[in-house]
């Protein structure tokens, strides 16, 4: 059975979709089947493996409406040899979703339902969440076995966190009881600054979940890379930021506590 996560952080700018898109293209790398779903109706995760979203005429949206099944909006994006992967994508359309589905029986569970079938198919489903804790983040989280939360290094990075582990909390309890926490993984990180390591060290001190080892830099190949609708193994293979997602890759696969 494949796992999914669903990478979140209700703070913007945090690395998010890069964290999504890249650890995405290093576990296909290392062979591994995988799903990537777009839930955030900016589409970056979609134009960020070099599909046109304003092209699109099927998305996450259509069979989050029960238009269609999530199989005919799914994506095969070859992005080298022997380096597919499936993308769910989004658009803008999937904002009018927080509103239309307010009035469907079990609104949170309705991507679980979707992709219920296609555990089965894929080693990883990794799903991009919006920048807010609102009904696409929750239908997430819904059918997600682990959260990965990026933290970017700088001084506000604990600013909104207890939030989102609350909302975590609260998923687990009353929708989702097997939902974990995956870690806690550190993006933009400086090493010319010492408040980089400052900001490291004093989320470890001050947060009572698992940290990845793995640490990404801030890297301009990194920040190029999603406009030529590449991941970073592929723009730049031999960059600092391919091999911190590469190293990423290994620590999530390996993760004792959920590895396949």
């Amino acid at each position: 059975m494949g796992r999914i996560i669903a990478v979140a952080n209700q703070k913007g700018g945090v690395g998010k979709t890069t964290t999504s898109i890249n650890l995405a293209a290093c576990l296909a790398e290392k062979g591994k089947k995988v799903l990537a779903i777009d839930m955030d109706p900016q589409g970056n995760l979609t134009s960020g493996l070099g599909i046109n979203k304003n092209d699109l005429d099927l998305t996450i949206y259509n069979a989050m409406c029960n238009e269609i099944n999530i199989g005919e909006c799914t994506i095969v994006r070859p992005l080298g040899h022997k380096l597919d992967i499936s993308v769910v994508p989004a658009n803008r359309e999937l904002a009018g979703a927080e509103v239309e589905l307010i009035n469907v029986e079990k609104p949170q569970h309705i991507l679980k339902k979707l992709i219920k079938n296609l555990r089965s198919k894929y080693d990883f489903i990794i799903i991009d969440c919006p920048p807010a804790l609102g009904m696409l983040t929750i239908n997430s989280m819904t059918a997600a076995d682990t959260v990965l939360v990026p933290i970017q290094c700088e001084f506000f990075a604990l600013d909104g966190l207890s939030q989102l582990i609350y909302t975590i909390g609260l998923i687990k309890k009353q929708l989702n009881k097997s939902l974990e926490i995956e870690g806690v993984v550190f993006t933009m990180y400086d090493s010319r600054t010492n408040l980089s390591l400052e900001v490291v060290e004093n989320v470890k001190n001050n947060l009572d979940q698992f940290i990845y080892s793995t640490i990404i830099p801030r890297n301009v190949r990194l920040a190029e890379s999603p406009s030529f609708g590449l991941p970073i193994n592929l723009y730049d293979s031999r960059s600092s930021g391919a091999q911190a997602y590469r190293e990423l890759a290994s620590e999530v696969i390996n993760n004792k506590l959920f590895a396949i």
